[in-house]
């Protein structure tokens, strides 16, 4: 088993269960991000960007300052994962044709 399929997988699974359990267990995700089509495009799309946004927002200013420092680590987290997951994937594809002429 490739280490970098791994942890592509569970990069982009733990987030979004962290997510499922701050919606349901916590006031403060449905607080941060209102209405319901952002919410699941981050869930789809952004997990830990999503989920660093809920963790800084504060009800009174909502995200400001240096805690846009932490948004931005999670969207280049974000980014991480997806460029580890395409490079999994290119390792994967380039090895195929390999096994199919030795075939």
């Amino acid at each position: 088993m490739n280490i970098g399929c791994l942890l592509s997988g569970i990069l982009s699974l733990a987030p979004r269960l962290v997510l499922i359990f701050m919606w349901f267990f916590s006031d403060q995700a449905q607080d941060a991000i209102e209405g319901i089509f952002i919410p699941i495009l981050g869930f789809l799309f952004l997990p830990f960007t999503t989920m660093a946004y809920i963790l800084v927002w504060n009800p009174q200013s909502g995200v400001s300052g240096s805690a846009w420092i932490i948004v931005i680590g999670g969207l280049l987290f974000d980014i991480g994962t997806y460029a580890l997951s395409r490079y999994a994937n290119r390792l994967k594809i380039q090895s195929s044709p390999k096994e199919n002429e030795a075939t």
